[in-house]
């Protein structure tokens, strides 16, 4: 398959037709929804990471009077160009800063358009595990198949400007961001912003909305102590990485920690019983979970790895 996809491109090129991943944007129904007085956001549809071309993930923008701070980029530069002319109806304003909630492909691959324009990419530290992992150019060259052609050879991975490795403050055209750094949770880094003038929480991918959250290699115990932590926390609003807004968001909040709960539970107990893990799997009533997108793509997979990291954890 990578052999014929290297094929069309060489041919492609040959007969001055290669496509530019922002010569054409994907065909997605993209809305710059208004949050706030400084903050608007772009939802995603629910579902994997290569459906509805890419568009799975969330994006936000905060506009300032000396101009404007981005939180995360979405999963290609396709999509970042149409994120672009989005914000371009509501703002004529320098794109400043992009504030990347973590390293997930469907949350970075946009990030090259807005660095050509100058922008600083702020990321939280444990970023580099991803940037230095050996599976992170074969997934993107994966998804110059998979995403084609919105991700291609143009396509590349930004490193960031600037690391945050604690709490941090940002003062910028009358707006403070509180950068809450969450520590190795979601992701090998992750961060959320608080906007503060607004009390509207970016929170990044702590949160999946409307669809069974992506574990990965997450680590469920930090993810968890993370949500305790926002759920006391008073705020108007707050945007996840997957999923609508939501003006009540502790209820949220509760919503995906019960689903991190429920696994932990469950596969912490297989591993306290020494049950194999695809015996635990089918012994376990996953029916509240069941008919969420995105369900028959992560939920085993989800469940695999927290069985595995209920064993490491038993072991310390």
């Amino acid at each position: 398959m990578r052999a014929i996809a290297a094929f069309i491109t060489i041919f492609c090129l040959l007969l001055g037709l290669n496509a530019r991943a922002d010569d054409k944007l994907p065909p997605v129904v993209m809305e710059l929804i208004k949050v706030s007085e400084h903050v608007y956001y772009v939802q995603g549809a629910p579902g994997a990471a290569t459906q509805n071309h890419g568009f799975i993930s969330n994006a936000a923008v905060i506009v300032t009077d000396d101009g404007v701070i981005l939180f995360d980029t979405l999963g290609s530069p396709a999509l970042a160009q149409l994120f672009l002319q989005k914000i371009r109806k509501v703002t004529d304003k320098p794109i400043k800063k992009v504030i990347v909630s973590h390293y997930h492909a469907d949350h970075i691959y946009g990030l090259q358009v807005f660095k050509d324009l100058g922008a600083e990419i702020i990321a939280p530290a444990g970023a580099e595990d991803y940037l230095n992992a050996d599976n992170t150019q074969t997934l993107l060259e994966e998804r110059r198949t998979s995403l084609a052609p919105w991700v291609n050879a143009d396509t590349h991975i930004v490193k960031p400007d600037h690391y945050v490795e604690g709490n941090e403050e940002i003062h910028f055209g009358g707006v403070t961001l509180k950068l809450i750094f969450n520590g190795k949770a979601h992701s090998d880094g992750d961060q959320s912003v608080l906007v503060e003038p607004d009390g509207v929480l970016l929170i990044g991918d702590l949160i999946f909305e409307g669809r069974v959250p992506y574990v990965g290699d997450a680590n469920t115990k930090v993810w968890l102590d993370r949500l305790k932590e926002m759920s006391q926390g008073k705020l108007t609003a707050m945007i996840p990485g997957h999923g609508p807004m939501s003006k009540k968001p502790q209820d949220v909040i509760k919503r995906t920690a019960h689903y991190i709960e429920f696994l932990r539970e469950k596969m912490g107990k297989a591993v306290e019983d020494m049950a194999p893990f695809d015996e635990a799997y089918e012994a376990t009533d996953w029916g509240e979970f069941i008919d969420m997108p995105a369900f028959a793509e992560a939920n085993r997979q989800n469940a695999y790895q927290v069985y595995l990291s209920m064993e490491r954890e038993s072991m310390q």
